[in-house]
């Protein structure tokens, strides 16, 4: 008989899935996938790359569990392997984006290039404002939109934030106030 993994903690259904027991990183995922892949999400702005990164980082996870400390919170760790698996495909997309424009192009036109993917909310009425928000935050440097998507989106702690992106708290602080200021001077222009 199987046991009720929902009451069992993170770091147990690590150790149960390390022992042998698949069905508790079954309920690892059941806990995580949706958080994980709204953060994917937000990175690289395409719902279907998401998907698939989302996927990446859970079997980066499984395959690397032995690394991961039962003491400290799994979000934080699950989002430090996505927010890696992002900036690893944003890489791969300039690369590929260099290719198949054959220019030369420097990587600050890179980072300045906005993702202009759509929305995935359908309502008519915000959906203009999300789109505006959506490119302002594209806008962003990574280190500040991971910051912002992490605490604000995601509602990590600081500490929590500062584990998954391994800085330090007093960074997390200085870059949320930066995000959130260079998201103001980009909404208010005109």
């Amino acid at each position: 008989m199987n046991p009720d993994f929902k009451a069992f903690s993170d770091g147990e259904l690590a150790a149960l899935t390390l022992s042998g027991r698949q069905a508790a990183f079954a309920e690892i995922m059941h806990r995580h996938q949706t958080p994980i892949f709204r953060l994917v999400r937000g990175l690289v702005g395409n719902a279907d790359e998401a998907l698939d990164l989302t996927q990446d980082c859970f079997v980066s996870a499984f395959g690397h569990l032995r690394k991961y400390d039962g003491e400290r919170p799994l979000r934080a760790w699950l989002s430090r392997i996505a927010i890696n698996k992002c900036r690893d495909w944003r890489r791969r997309q300039k690369v590929r984006q260099f290719f198949t424009l054959g220019t030369a192009a420097t990587e600050q036109e890179w980072e300045a290039a906005p993702d202009d993917s759509p929305s995935a909310h359908d309502s008519a009425a915000g959906k203009l404002e999300l789109q505006r928000l959506n490119a302002a935050m594209a806008d962003l440097p990574a280190p500040l939109r991971e910051v912002l998507l992490l605490r604000t989106v995601e509602g990590m702690t600081q500490a929590e934030t500062a584990a998954a992106l391994a800085i330090s708290g007093k960074a997390v602080e200085t870059r949320l106030y930066r995000a959130r200021t260079r998201l103001a001077e980009i909404l208010a222009e005109p």
